[in-house]
C-alpha cells in the first residue's frame, strides 16, 4: 500500500513507464485464454451456458462489476486500495434516487450520482495525501462512515420506481446489446487510452513502481493521487446509477457485496497490488472471468453458502500465478 506519511528508501531504481506493447500484453493473453477455457468447461457442463440469453447476462454482469473495478485499477496501480467502493456505489445509488423522486428528472439524479461518487473519492485522496493516512485504513475508515451515513439517510426505506427512459441505462437494449455492455466499451476505450496513452497515465504507473524516485523525477505526486481515487469515486458513481437503472430500485445495501468482487477482478486481470503493473483491459477480463465463474456455479447449482469460498481460491490461485510468472519473467 502507498504510505505517504513518510519516507522511504526507494525499493528500486526507478523505471519508465511501460509499453502497452509489453509483458502487460503477454498477461492479458493468458487471461483472455483462461476465459476462453473456462467458455468450453462451461458449455460441456451445463446445455444452458451457450444461450443467447444467458451470454447477454454475462456480459451485462461483467459491465457492472468492470465500472467499479476499473476506476479501482488505478487506484491499485498507484500501490494504494480503495475500500470504500461498495459503500460510495450505495450512498451515490441513494440520493441519485431520491433526486430522481424529487425532481422527476432522470439527469439531474445521474449528475448527482456522479457528483456523490466523485466527492467520496475526494475526501479519499485528500485523507491519503494531505492527511498522509494510508490507503487501507483511510478508505475502510471511509467504508463504514458511507454505511453509517446510508442507513441513517435511508431509515429503512426503499425508493423505487423510476422513469422508463432512466431505466433504459441499466435494463435496455440497442442492436440486440444491453445498454451497460455500450458503456462498458466506452469507458474501457477511455480507461485505456487514459492509462496507456497520456502523460497523467503513464505517471501513476511511475508512482506506483516507485513513489519516491516519481517524486523526485518532477512528478506531483499528490495531485495525481487525489486524481485516481477521484476518478475510483466517479466510476463508482457511475456504478451506482446503472444499478439503480438496472434493480430499479435503492436501499441502503445495495453496494454491500461489490467490494470485494471489484477487488478480485482487478487482481485476477493481473494488476500488481505493489503498484505499477497491470491494464484496465487486464480489469475487463477478469471480471469477465470471474463472472463466468459466478455464472457457471449458477448454472451448475453450487451452493450458495460455497461460491465465496469457491471465489477466494480463484483471487489466491491468480495471485499466486501472477507473482510465479512475473518472477520467471524478470
Amino acid at each position: 500500500m502507498t504510505d505517504v506519511s513518510k519516507p522511504t528508501t526507494p525499493k528500486q531504481t526507478f523505471m519508465p513507464p511501460r509499453a502497452f506493447l509489453s509483458e502487460d500484453v503477454i498477461q492479458v493473453f493468458y487471461r483472455l485464454l483462461a476465459a476462453l477455457l473456462i467458455c468450453v468447461a462451461l458449455s460441456l457442463l451445463s446445455d444452458s451456458f451457450l444461450s443467447v440469453n444467458n451470454i447477454l447476462n454475462v456480459l451485462r454482469q461483467a459491465s457492472l462489476m468492470f465500472f467499479i473495478a476499473a476506476g479501482l485499477t488505478l487506484v491499485v496501480l498507484t500501490a494504494g486500495l480503495d475500500l470504500s467502493v461498495g459503500a460510495n456505489v450505495a450512498l451515490s445509488a441513494c440520493l441519485a434516487g431520491t433526486v430522481i423522486h424529487v425532481t422527476k428528472s432522470p439527469a439531474l439524479g445521474v449528475l448527482t450520482g456522479l457528483a456523490a461518487g466523485g466527492a467520496i473519492g475526494l475526501l479519499n485522496g485528500v485523507m491519503v495525501t494531505a492527511l498522509r493516512i494510508p490507503s487501507f485504513i483511510a478508505t475502510y475508515g471511509m467504508l463504514w462512515v458511507l454505511h453509517g451515513v446510508t442507513y441513517w439517510y435511508m431509515a429503512g426505506d426503499t425508493i423505487h420506481g423510476f422513469p422508463p427512459g432512466f431505466r433504459q441505462i441499466g435494463s435496455g437494449y440497442w442492436l440486440g446489446l444491453p445498454i451497460p455492455v455500450y458503456l462498458l466499451l466506452i469507458f474501457l476505450a477511455i480507461g485505456t487510452i487514459f492509462a496507456q496513452r497520456t502523460t497523467w497515465g503513464q505517471e501513476i504507473y511511475a508512482i506506483g513502481a516507485n513513489p519516491v524516485a516519481a517524486r523526485l523525477s518532477g512528478i506531483p505526486v499528490s495531485r495525481r493521487l487525489i486524481l485516481v481515487y477521484v476518478m475510483s469515486g466517479l466510476m463508482a458513481g457511475l456504478a451506482s446509477i446503472v444499478f439503480l437503472a438496472r434493480l430499479n430500485s435503492a436501499e441502503a445495501d445495495i453496494g454491500e457485496s461489490l467490494t470485494l468482487p471489484a477487488i478480485a477482478a482487478v487482481l485476477i486481470g493481473g494488476t500488481s497490488l505493489f503498484g505499477g503493473i497491470g491494464t484496465v483491459f487486464g480489469t475487463f477480463v477478469g471480471a469477465l472471468i470471474l463472472t463466468l465463474v459466478l455464472n457457471g456455479m449458477n448454472l451448475l447449482q453450487v451452493s450458495a453458502s460455497w461460491q465465496p469460498l469457491v471465489t477466494g481460491v480463484i483471487v489466491i490461485l491468480a495471485v499466486w500465478l501472477d507473482m510465479k510468472t512475473r518472477r520467471r519473467t524478470q
